[in-house]
């Protein structure tokens, strides 16, 4: 007699079932929100929260599979409850034999998919009826979860374990256009935690997951210098100690490389500015002016006065040559430009004895010191590239993955001595703004931008309050209406933030996969965080996540992590998750990147 397909993966699940441990049953009282689980002797010493549990039931004349993770246990005795006997405890403090015999270990089970076995595969479902008290609850392993989404194991990607377990906790990271393995929308993603919780070198794991996909670009926007540093050395060959742990030694360069993802760490030596805005900002914050004693809100009449002189004889790349200089130096020079820097007439006299007494020797160094450091960034020079250029490789078949270094410690290397976050907000503006025109043109062409961009230190610039700073306020303001309107052109964003009260609620609002590390568990950010996740048992259970840095050493280090949002195949009903994220080794391993490695 032939067997049907149905029959084969129920028998074998089955199977599994019967040789996994037994933790309890399901008691009373239940719902199909929460369901009581009665932990058996053989259970009560283990440690059960966090634990993903399974048990099968009948529904709709058909075998349904529950998964949920254990989220809290407490411990009941009825009879010590009793006053009279609370009163013998309290004098002998243990009272036979009701003290520990008569002990009814309770846990909480919060259950996130549903599965039932149709034709020839196993389907999501829901949990529409509670299944009967006394009904097993088996632990979950790693062949459980493999049979029954043995259809999607090409899909599957893994992050971390199971809070509380040893069971690999699937995940998967779907581009962001139609077709296989496709979401078919952007997605926006949040990554929350004090540091030291683990944010970036999980961030960096995600961005790993997408450069599977050879048709989705990566930007990541790194305004403090933690991921192009990643991207760019080599840890294999570090022999530094420092390196030997969960935060460094994942060798971005050499993984992202064995995926055949073009990866491109460039800094603003390697960028061409292209806007006069830029060079108006740029130079208001340098030394130059000052240097002609030209200070103060004077500065901007200054700029006012002379950029438009600059702007209808010369060019922005031809910034940088000696006559280009020479020009601005002799429009400083007349009468009818100084009275627009200073309206009265003692520091125009001040300016105009100087700037007429400076020999060739000063402005020599005037122009080598000053002027020279500020207009090669406008350049157009070797093995650099414009930001429109940048940018159009977000269009192509094949999307690279780009890290964008804007550090201050980076700029300052290259003695950019005058760089500020008011000229990095001015360039991040200026790429986030090219990057919504680029995907405003690919979406009227019927196409998608299939991009993800990355924003570190989120806070710094998506803040709810606003900025004093114009320049500052403006990119606040072109995240804020992009988040909004991206997502259909297959414009996704990833915020990796320290802090996620501060972040503005409406870009919390629309990010639709979250992970909450360690450090959010007090004052404004508790109350947020409750905002986002209504669960309050889940909450309970986030804030026992114990602090990194409280380990003994670094190989017992966890970074536990609390997700929202459609992340797993497990986690379809919106329910929270927890994992403990892989060391990067493990993480190699278990992904079978060492293969390509």
């Amino acid at each position: 007699m032939e067997i049907s397909l149905e029959n084969t993966v129920d028998k074998k699940i089955n199977y599994l079932l019967k040789n996994s441990s037994i933790l309890g049953t399901i008691g009373s009282p239940s719902s199909t929100i929460e369901l009581v689980l009665d932990v058996i002797e053989s259970s009560v010493t283990r440690q059960l929260v966090g634990e993903l549990a399974i048990f099968k039931y009948l529904q709709d004349s058909k075998n349904h599979y529950a998964i949920g993770q254990i989220i809290e246990i407490t411990l009941k005795n009825f009879l010590l409850e009793d006053p009279t006997i609370k009163s013998v405890a309290r004098k002998r403090g243990s009272v036979n034999p009701i003290s520990g015999i008569q002990d009814v270990h309770i846990g909480k089970l919060l259950c996130s998919a549903i599965f039932t076995s149709s034709e020839n595969l196993v389907e999501p479902s829901l949990l529409g009826t509670v299944p009967p008290t006394g009904t097993y609850v088996y632990q979950v392993n790693d062949s459980i979860l493999s049979a029954i989404l043995e259809k999607q194991k090409n899909n599957l990607f893994y992050l971390g374990n199971s809070y509380g377990s040893k069971t690999k906790l699937p995940m998967w990271f779907k581009h962001f256009d139609y077709g296989e393995n496709g979401a078919g929308e952007a997605y926006h993603l949040g990554i929350f935690g004090i540091t030291g919780s683990g944010k970036s070198t999980l961030a960096k794991m995600i961005l790993t997951a997408y450069s599977k996909y050879s048709q989705m670009g990566l930007l990541v926007l790194d305004p403090v210098g933690e991921f192009s540093k990643s991207f760019t050395n080599d840890y294999n060959n570090n022999t530094n100690k420092e390196y030997q742990n969960y935060d460094s030694y994942l060798n971005m360069k050499k993984l992202l490389s064995s995926l055949n993802k073009e990866v491109q760490t460039i800094n603003v030596r390697n960028l061409i500015l292209d806007r006069w805005t830029l060079f108006e900002e740029i130079l208001l914050q340098s030394q130059f002016f000052h240097q002609l004693t030209i200070n103060g809100a004077n500065r901007r009449y200054a700029i006012d006065a002379l950029i438009p002189k600059l702007k209808n004889k010369i060019t922005l790349t031809k910034l940088i040559k000696k006559e280009s200089f020479d020009l601005f130096i002799n429009e400083l020079r007349k009468e009818e430009i100084q009275i627009l820097i200073f309206s009265t007439l003692e520091p125009r006299k001040r300016l105009n004895n100087l700037v007429s007494s400076l020999d060739q020797k000063n402005l020599d160094d005037l122009y080598s010191q000053f002027w020279t450091p500020i207009c090669s960034l406008f350049e157009d020079r070797r093995d650099a590239i414009t930001i429109d250029g940048l940018l159009e490789k977000f269009s192509w078949n094949l999307k690279p993955l780009i890290v964008v270094d804007l550090s201050e410690q980076t700029a300052h290397k290259m003695q950019l001595k005058y760089w500020n976050t008011t000229i990095q907000s001015l360039i991040l503006k200026r790429l986030l703004g090219g990057l919504v025109r680029l995907g405003e043109r690919t979406w009227q062409k019927n196409t998608s931008l299939n991009t993800l961009v990355v924003l570190d230190e989120a806070h710094r610039y998506a803040r709810k309050d606003e900025f004093v700073d114009s320049n500052l306020e403006q990119l606040r303001t072109t995240l804020l209406d992009a988040v909004r309107t991206t997502r259909k052109y297959g414009l996704g964003w990833l915020f990796i933030s320290t802090s996620l009260s501060s972040i503005h609620r409406d870009i919390l609002q629309q990010l639709r996969i979250i992970f909450f590390g360690f450090g959010l568990s007090l004052g404004s950010d508790l109350i947020t965080l409750r905002e986002i996740v209504s669960d309050e048992k889940a909450i309970d259970l986030y804030r026992t996540f114990t602090d990194p840095a409280s380990s003994f050493n670094t190989k017992t280090r966890k970074y536990s992590f609390m997700t929202q949002g459609p992340v797993s195949p497990l986690s379809f009903s919106g329910s929270p998750f927890f994992f403990n994220a892989f060391r990067s080794d493990v993480f190699i391993k278990e992904n079978n990147l060492d293969k390509s490695t």
